[in-house]
């Protein structure tokens, strides 16, 4: 994976699929072949949610499928944008500008990626997910938490890891299917998932990790800004290498409106501001929180 933005590609994008989740949340499937091939873990796409709107909206890739041609997203209707968008039917075209932005890197030393993702940041944490499933060499955790009903129907992990409370069993099947473990988070009292914040929980899982595992964890958060502040900090704490994959809104996505900066750190002051669409999503944590 690299840190260099992909190709962007305009197309007029084939809406597939389209499923209603509870919560007003929906999974779009899109028929946009170039975006497709060239999606890394990361990436987002703008994406026109209704004709007759001029302005159009960032989401992020959640899985994408070279052969296929086709993109998946997962969002919740938060505005009028993504309320139009929920009204589109398979067979309407909306028009597409992606995929934008850098990617997640994972760094030659990891052996054990976590993947942290909160509500509508846990996109880019399947698509992560995806791209590691093949990697041997790699033991990746991912927990996921939400404050609404889960995006997936859970079940009870087929991977049992002992760095886990014996009760905290509720995972995602996908990620179950493709061999990687994950946990789910929440104060809601969702059956088997661990009642309190995902940075809570992977803290937890990180400290009954022998000195040679905690050496070899990198961690990767996309979320609301409270619960990436709360992963940065506890990457400062423990000096764990984090990127973090920021969500903005936006008018352009190219780099010409400025209207998605953020304050850039280094050595705890604000040296520049950066364009999250082009000189993100993905930072390291640590030149942000």
């Amino acid at each position: 994976m690299t840190t260099e933005p992909n190709p962007v590609f305009e197309e007029c994008a084939r809406v597939t699929r389209h499923d209603a989740l509870a919560a007003q949340q929906f999974v779009l499937k899109l028929s946009a072949p170039e975006c497709a091939r060239h999606a890394s873990a990361g990436n987002f796409l703008h994406l026109q949610c209704d004709p007759q709107r001029a302005l159009r909206r960032p989401f992020s890739i959640m899985r994408s499928d070279p052969a296929a041609g086709s993109v998946e997203i997962l969002y919740k209707i938060v505005g009028q944008g993504s309320a139009e968008l929920a009204a589109r039917k398979p067979g309407d075209r909306l028009q597409c500008l992606g995929p934008i932005g850098n990617s997640f890197r994972v760094d030659e030393n990891t052996t054990h990626p976590l993947l942290l993702g909160g509500g509508v940041g846990i996109p880019p944490m399947i698509f992560l997910a995806e791209t590691l499933r093949e990697n041997t060499g790699l033991h990746p955790l991912a927990i996921l938490g939400s404050e609404i009903p889960f995006p997936f129907p859970t079940r009870p992990s087929k991977i049992l890891t002992a760095d886990m409370p014996k009760e905290v069993i509720a995972a995602m099947p996908l990620l179950d299917d493709w061999g990687i473990a994950s946990r789910l988070t929440s104060l809601q009292g969702y059956p088997g998932c661990f009642r309190g914040y995902v940075h809570e929980l992977a803290e937890h899982w990180f400290l009954n990790l022998d000195r040679t595992a905690q050496q070899g964890v990198q961690v990767f958060a996309c979320g609301p800004n409270r619960m990436l502040e709360a992963v940065s900090e506890l990457c400062r704490r423990h000096a764990l290498p984090c990127q973090v994959c920021l969500e903005e809104y936006m008018a352009c996505a190219i780099g010409g409106c400025a209207g998605c900066v953020v304050p850039y750190r280094e050595n705890n002051r604000t040296v520049a501001m950066k364009r999250v669409c082009v000189d993100g999503p993905v930072f390291d944590a640590a030149n942000i929180f």
